[in-house]
């Protein structure tokens, strides 16, 4: 069988969420079946790395899919003539992007659908394109997989889809995210937080990710701690800086408490995981939230949102909170704080809870869907 997958979001050293679920679920796949051809549709040259064995097949096509009206060219016209030169039996698109002008069996991963849910998630060019897209993805595709029960739910009722018709198949955490020894947390701490103890954000700052609200309740935090020397580390790039983040920073008394350190690689991330008082992830909106997964692995306690799907991949392992509520999160900072006891006991309940989610598990079930699509 021929097997034809999106691959554009393969981009060495700028893997996000999709692109990490893309590379750890097609590395696993393809090794798993070698009876099978994969041709990995790239839209600038591959880095060998995401050329994972002797059975793929890396095809560049252009335009580089970076903007709304070269995503439209790369899959409606690159992505359709390029399934019909190889003879494609199967498309795989861990993006959810698919091309409306193919009869190929397709099956589109589509991951959330925050952009359905509020009009400033994204850049208004890239929110009008997916709201008037998505719905048609979805629709053409044989079907759909997604990253949890709450996306299942909300893709089936915003886009009318019957739910035997989306698959679940979940995210998975990394091996490398673990515990380290004293010294190292130290030594990341002195790195990172002037050796001082720290909270850390993770994930791309957005206005979805929350971190206006994540800043404002950690200057109410410190405002009724005022012996305590604790420290915000944000791990991620700038996507979005506006007025309102402009503003809570600016207006912080303990903005020198808060440390911007950008992308970070996978080994000092977990490190930095491991050596905070708590990862602090109070998103919006969430089709899964891998880090919270991810911290759990690292062994850190976590506080998240109590919305989307964030409960449901959490469970009774972290301390959820209104995100829309300052004091509720400066709260869960306190609880987390100042009871070594909780602390604890949500790692340990964590370190239960990451064994439901693996990126081996997400492979199977993911391969599990594709073999749906061809017996249709």
């Amino acid at each position: 069988m021929r097997i034809a997958v999106n691959t554009r979001l393969l981009l060495p050293h700028r893997l996000d969420g999709i692109g990490w679920f893309a590379a750890e679920t097609m590395k696993r796949i393809v090794i798993a079946h070698p009876e099978h051809d994969f041709y990995f549709f790239f839209d600038r040259k591959p880095d060998p790395q995401f050329i994972f064995a002797s059975n793929v097949h890396p095809v560049v096509l252009s335009p580089q899919a970076r903007h709304p009206i070269l995503w439209f060219l790369f899959f409606e016209y690159s992505v359709t003539k390029a399934l019909q030169r190889y003879k494609i039996d199967l498309f795989l698109s861990p993006d959810g992007w698919i091309s409306l002008r193919t009869n190929v069996p397709t099956l589109a991963v589509i991951h959330d659908l925050n952009f359905e849910h509020s009009d400033d998630f994204l850049r208004p060019s890239h929110q009008r394109y997916m709201k008037h897209f998505f719905p048609r993805f979805a629709c053409k595709a044989t079907r759909v997989a997604t990253v949890s029960e709450f996306s299942k739910s909300d893709i089936a009722e915003l886009y009318s889809l019957e739910p035997d018709k989306i698959d679940v198949v979940y995210d998975g955490s990394h091996s490398f995210y673990r515990s380290y020894d004293e010294d190292t947390k130290a030594a990341t701490r002195l790195r990172y937080s002037d050796g001082k103890s720290f909270f850390v954000f993770v994930g791309t700052i957005s206005r979805r990710k929350n971190l206006t609200n994540t800043l404002k309740a950690f200057e109410a935090y410190r405002n009724t701690h005022p012996h305590s020397d604790m420290q915000l580390v944000v791990v991620g790039s700038r996507y979005w800086w506006g007025d309102e983040l402009e503003k809570a920073y600016s207006e912080m008394s303990f903005r020198d408490q808060v440390h911007f350190v950008g992308h970070v690689d996978s080994e000092d991330l977990s490190q930095l995981m491991n050596a905070s008082t708590a990862l602090v992830y109070a998103s919006l909106f969430e089709g899964f939230g891998i880090p919270i997964i991810e911290a759990f692995s690292a062994e850190t306690a976590v506080i998240t949102s109590n919305v989307t799907s964030m409960p449901e991949v959490a469970g009774d392992a972290a301390l959820l909170v209104d995100p829309y509520s300052v004091s509720d999160i400066a709260a869960a900072m306190s609880r987390i704080s100042d009871d070594e006891t909780l602390r604890n006991a949500l790692i340990e309940k964590g370190r239960a809870r990451k064994s439901l989610f693996s990126w081996d598990r997400t492979a199977l079930l993911l391969w599990n869907s594709m073999m749906k699509c061809i017996k249709m």
